[in-house]
């Protein structure tokens, strides 16, 4: 794939974050500190939507911005420009001239794109300088919270569609150029058939779809002969959006223009709802192409859908063979951030020994987990059984591996012997070099789908969902406490 933001942005990135993420760059490069090796996690607190599942997205994204990190010459002018609250420059030139000359030189370890993850799982594991994984922070977030967001909006809405394809229509309503793209991406992944957002489909090569909108009927005289105007204009792609007036007259003329198409030896390919009883107005259409010959046309339908609309119109035997999902899709309309974290887990002595770290709060869901973490999954019969967070400094190897719940220490889990598993977070660069061959983003899509084969139907319900079994190996749970405990005791000692 061509690098995203290359095709889109031709400046510099790397300015791309937030204020203080320089300002503290600064200190630890006056404090002596920089180069110290320290090891980040991005993950999540909660699943969105209320969802008893996320698909982890953005990766490649993340590999096109590492790929283009650098700190360019506008960039140092801009910051050098910069001026505090004494009108004194805020960053000396000797530490703009090492930003100038810095190289990206961390191990990144992720888990793959259209992987189904949980909360407090990391996504990515960064480890290296301290400077370098601290100036990372924000444009990670950024990337990572908005596509496994919608990857995963694009998932839940595919689960109910019933094997109907959904195409995702959502470019007009997105949050901007960028917004509209990288929705674009995260629902082709989720499971989306197509998109009406054609640059999309340049960049990313998903399948481009579209039909008319009613301004094409309206700038006719009729509605009929806007129907046949566009039967000889597209006599291979005919699809008549029919509620502009009257939606099942609409389809009436649809049927007499579907006729004329089959004297050239063409086809109707389908029609389009886009407004009222979408349930009574598609069983109503499909009698009447059905009654007039035309099985094999297909019904869309539109208007403002989201998985619960479409669970209910399926509910109510609505007739309709395509989904077109547009706002409540690219926006994550409920739920419009996912509210990943970024957190220091370990930093490393001048003996070359690692320092747990964590963060502590009076909410137990913002207490950070220490170490350097992977995830792995086990499965029994070809299905998610569990997955378990452990530290690889202190991990046991025990054989039949006890895993606890952060938020309800009662939810604990013992896995059997007999259970395979896989460890999720791979390498992707080592010493800042990539090591990781990213798939097509077709094939992104079908390792999704099958990851979501492999959940328990109870965990994709979309109300209630049961929950599966994730959460801390015994020994890092154990470890987790035992620090908490002291960093309450050192930080609550009065002298």
């Amino acid at each position: 794939m061509t690098s995203f933001y290359k095709s889109i942005y031709k400046s510099s990135l790397t300015l791309l974050t937030d204020f203080y993420q320089l300002t503290m760059a600064y200190g630890y490069w006056k404090s002596g500190v920089s180069e110290k090796k320290s090891v980040f996690h991005l993950y999540f607190r909660k699943n969105p939507f209320k969802s008893g599942y996320s698909i982890a997205s953005g990766l490649e994204l993340v590999i096109n911005y590492i790929n283009q990190f650098q700190f360019k010459n506008e960039d140092i002018e801009y910051l050098k420009n910069l001026k505090g609250n004494d009108e004194k420059n805020i960053f000396e030139p000797e530490f703009l001239d090492y930003l100038k000359h810095l190289k990206f030189s961390c191990d990144i370890d992720a888990v793959e794109e259209g992987t189904v993850l949980f909360p407090n799982e990391p996504i990515l594991r960064i480890s290296g300088p301290l400077i370098q994984c601290q100036l990372l922070e924000t444009p990670l977030l950024n990337i990572i919270n908005f596509h496994t967001l919608i990857t995963t909006k694009a998932a839940r809405i595919v689960s109910v569609a019933n094997n109907i394809p959904v195409l995702e229509f959502g470019i007009r309503r997105a949050q901007g150029i960028d917004g509209g793209l990288s929705a674009s991406r995260a629902a082709y992944i989720g499971g989306c058939s197509g998109t009406s957002n054609t640059l999309a489909g340049k960049i990313f090569d998903i399948p481009v779809k579209g039909t008319h909108s009613h301004s094409w009927v309206m700038a006719f005289e009729n509605e009929l002969d806007s129907f046949y105007a566009l039967a000889k204009v597209m006599p291979n792609n005919v699809v008549f959006l029919v509620d502009t007036y009257d939606t099942l007259n609409g389809v009436k003329k649809a049927i007499e223009v579907g006729n004329w198409l089959k004297k050239q030896n063409k086809k109707l390919i389908g029609i389009r709802l886009d407004s009222g009883d979408l349930a009574y107005l598609s069983i109503e259409a499909r009698k009447l192409l059905d009654q007039s010959g035309f099985k094999d046309t297909i019904i869309i339908a539109s208007n403002d859908l989201n998985e619960h609309i479409i669970s209910s119109l399926n509910d109510q035997g609505a007739a309709i063979t395509s989904w077109g999902v547009g706002t409540q899709l690219v926006t994550a309309f409920d739920e419009p951030a996912l509210g990943a974290v970024y957190k220091l887990a370990a930093i490393q002595n001048i003996d070359g020994t690692w320092k747990h770290s964590i963060k502590i709060s009076e909410q137990s869901i913002k207490i950070s987990t220490p170490g350097i973490l992977q995830v792995r999954r086990f499965y029994k019969n070809n299905y998610f059984f569990a997955d378990m967070i452990f530290d690889t400094l202190t991990e046991k190897n025990e054989i039949e591996p006890i895993i606890i719940d952060p938020e309800d220490i009662n939810r604990f889990y013992k896995i059997p012997k007999e259970c395979e598993f896989e460890d999720l977070l791979k390498p992707i660069y080592k010493n800042g070099v990539q090591v990781y061959q990213s798939p097509k983003l077709i094939e992104t899509r079908e390792k999704c789908l099958k990851m979501i084969d492999k959940l328990h139907s109870s965990i994709k319900r979309l109300l209630n969902p049961h929950h599966y079994p994730a959460g801390l190996e015994k020994n890092l749970f154990d470890l987790k406490t035992s620090l908490i405990h002291k960093m309450k005791d050192k930080n609550n000692s009065f002298s």
